[in-house]
Order: C-alpha cells, then sequence, then structure tokens
C-alpha cells in the first residue's frame, strides 16, 4: 500500500495510474466503482469483504473514514493495486472540514461510465437515497443487522425510506429460503392459510420474510422467538398439513411436507462476501424487495395502530 499524507482527489487518481502502468497493465477492466463508508474499527474487515467480492466482480474500491469533524481539512490515503485484489482500492481518511464534503472527495475518483455502488457495512444514513454520496450511486447497500444501536427499527426505517437502487443485506440473506419455499410450493400446490416465522427476536431478515411470505400468499403470518442462530423455521400451514422448513444449527435444513418423507438440505448461512457478490449481480430495481418494503411498514403500521389506544378510551 503507497501512503499518501495530506493529499488530494487528483492525487489519489494519478497515483492509481501510476500504479498500474507499473504493473504493466494500463486498463485494469473494472466493472465498477464501490464506495464503502465505515468507520476505523469496521474498515479492515469490510475492506477485507469487499476484496474477497472483488473476485467476481472487479472494481475500484474507495473505502472512506469520515473522522472528527472539527480542524483543519485533511485527506489522507493508502492506495494498492493487486496483491489478491480484482482492481484497485484506496482507503481515504477524512477529517476536518472535509468530513462534510466526502462527495467532492469521491466523485472525481469514480470510474468513468461504469456503475456506483455504495455499501455502509454497519450504520447508516436514514435515507440512503438522499445522503451526498449515496446521490452518486446507482446502488446503495445497507445491513440492518449490523447497526450497533436501534437494531429493532433500523429496517423500519430503511423500508420507510425505499428507493429504487436501495437494498438491505437482510434482504440478500433470504434468498436460500425463498427459493426453497417457492420450490416447495411448486412441487406441491397447496392452499396457504397462513404462516409462521420463527427466528431471533431481533432479526430483520426474519421481518422482511413475513412480510414476504404475506404480501405474495395473502396470509397472516405470525413472527415467533427462538434462540437463533437467525431464522430458524418457516411452516406454511394448509388443508392438506404444514410445510416446514427447519433450521436450528445454521447450516443444514430439514424440509417436511404432507405425504412425503422429510428429507435434509442445505442451508448454511452466508458470509457478507457472498452477499456482497450477489448484490453486485443485479445493479436493476428489485421490484418484489420493493413491494416487500412497502408491506412491512404498512404492517407496522397497523401494529402501532393496535397498540395506541383511542382518545375516547384514553379518557374514560
Amino acid at each position: 500500500m503507497i501512503e499518501l499524507s495530506e493529499t488530494t482527489s487528483s492525487a489519489i487518481a494519478a497515483e492509481f495510474v501510476a500504479e498500474r502502468a507499473r504493473h504493466g497493465s494500463p486498463a485494469m477492466g473494472m466493472v465498477m466503482t464501490m464506495v464503502i463508508l465505515v468507520d476505523e474499527d469496521s474498515a479492515h474487515q469490510a475492506l477485507d469483504d469487499a476484496r474477497r467480492a472483488s473476485h467476481e466482480h472487479p472494481a475500484r474500491v474507495l473505502g472512506v473514514i469520515i473522522g472528527d469533524g472539527r480542524g483543519k481539512g485533511r485527506v489522507d490515503a493508502q492506495i494498492g493495486i493487486g496483491d489478491a485484489w480484482g482492481g484497485e482500492v484506496a482507503l481515504i481518511r477524512l477529517s476536518g472540514e472535509v468530513t462534510k464534503h466526502a462527495d467532492s472527495v469521491v466523485m472525481p475518483l469514480l470510474l468513468p461510465d461504469s456503475p456506483v455502488v455504495v455499501w455502509w457495512p454497519n450504520d447508516h444514513p436514514v435515507d440512503p437515497a438522499s445522503d451526498p454520496v449515496g446521490l452518486l450511486a446507482q446502488r446503495r447497500i445497507t445491513d440492518a443487522a449490523s447497526v450497533r444501536t436501534g437494531k429493532a427499527n433500523a429496517l423500519r426505517r430503511l423500508c420507510a425510506a425505499y428507493a429504487p437502487g436501495t437494498t438491505d443485506l437482510a434482504w440478500t440473506r433470504l434468498t436460500p429460503w425463498r427459493a426453497l419455499l417457492a420450490a416447495a410450493l411448486d412441487q406441491q400446490p397447496l392452499k396457504v392459510r397462513g404462516a409462521v416465522v420463527t427466528a431471533e427476536k431481533v432479526s430483520p431478515s426474519a421481518d422482511l420474510l413475513a412480510a414476504w411470505l404475506a404480501d405474495r400468499l395473502k396470509v397472516k403470518v405470525t413472527r415467533e422467538t427462538s434462540p437463533g442462530p437467525g431464522i430458524t423455521s418457516v411452516v406454511l400451514q394448509s388443508k392438506e398439513g404444514p410445510v416446514e422448513i427447519e433450521r436450528l444449527d445454521g447450516r443444514l435444513a430439514t424440509f417436511r411436507s404432507p405425504d412425503n418423507p422429510d428429507r435434509p438440505v442445505a442451508l448454511k448461512r452466508r458470509d457478507v462476501p457472498d452477499l456482497l457478490a450477489e448484490e453486485l449481480r443485479r445493479l436493476d430495481e428489485d421490484d418484489v424487495y420493493a413491494a416487500t418494503a412497502k408491506k412491512l411498514v404498512a404492517q407496522y403500521g397497523r401494529t402501532q395502530q393496535r397498540r395506541t389506544p383511542s382518545r375516547k378510551a384514553t379518557a374514560s
């Protein structure tokens, strides 16, 4: 990694060009720019996750650490090419006045004529689509399961602020579950009368799964709690009997359906690099996630109405 102290965006861009020339490859074949907005403590892990995802999607990765906003503006950077990366990487530290203008530092470093993805590995803005850096991107990725405080409400706020191009890794974690459930009903088309999703008390993925089932099947979905890890079971109730996927160890699930023997199904909890790689395969609008986010917000609103006593009841 090459160290640049008290630098500028143009100096960072020039160093990228010089590094490519030193490696004998003026064109790296990168397909996108990924901007990671992360704190100092999480920067190493986030860059490692992005490095592993870059094997499938070569990218210019810009890790941006927004530090103390007091004092004179300063930009420091570490730049690297190669070393198991599928593209280029820069870890950029901002301090002082420049922390308020991270987008002005990032913008000159975006690859021309290619998509931009912004990822918040931990804490994220309430509305990623209106964030100054988020506005530069075609895809904005958050992770409600990784926020430090307010996990229970993080996903609800994100869904309420949903905009095309915004997604959350809590949704990505559901891909194998949704595929199994859809396949189960294709193989044995039953009239589903209700469903139960059981998971850890705070599980954004379980909340999304319940909203997805309610939206697609038009039935009541009950959310129950278990010790985990993550989602432990989904039961679809029908007149013929339940269709159930149960996963107690986070790795292997058991699939049960009426008049059929139980069978094991691989359903391992996936790492962040695998989730990122899946999200980067498609940068267009996800209509199913949009509908699910809308359903989750509507469900939360109805729950709040039931919990809030009417004025008449309060007065009495």
